[in-house]
């Protein structure tokens, strides 16, 4: 799926998950508020042409494709939940969930909470 519009940047997540399809947005949306209530403190914004929420930085971003949820957390989240993420297609950063198949709406709650305590504790770091 292209993060634009008629050749246009998407501008907003609102406007980014009304482009498609309507179970597809369903999908997407339920992740955008998992994600928020994982973070509530936590800034939407479009990085990279996909949304994304920042707290003391980037913390994740999500795309919508054909067949999949992207999902990216960083590495270090991946990593911290190598175990629950291996039944899933994924990189170094990322992870894939399947349109066909439930979302693990509760792991992503958990990686989301993973990622603000670990920028959290970076801003607590930098400032000693």
């Amino acid at each position: 799926m292209s993060t634009t519009i008629n050749s246009n940047p998407v501008k907003n997540t609102e406007e980014y998950i009304a482009a498609f399809p309507k179970d597809k947005r369903e999908l997407l949306e339920k992740l955008r508020t998992t994600i928020k209530k994982a973070a509530p403190a936590a800034e939407e914004l479009i990085s990279y042409g996909m949304p994304a929420f920042k707290l003391n930085g980037l913390l994740v971003w999500f795309a919508g494709h054909n067949k999949h949820i992207g999902f990216y957390p960083r590495v270090s989240a991946i990593e911290a939940f190598k175990k629950e993420l291996s039944v899933y297609k994924g990189a170094k950063g990322s992870v894939q969930f399947p349109f066909d198949k439930p979302v693990p709406f509760a792991l992503v709650t958990r990686i989301v909470k993973f990622r603000v305590k670990e920028n959290l504790e970076k801003l607590k770091n930098k400032k000693k």
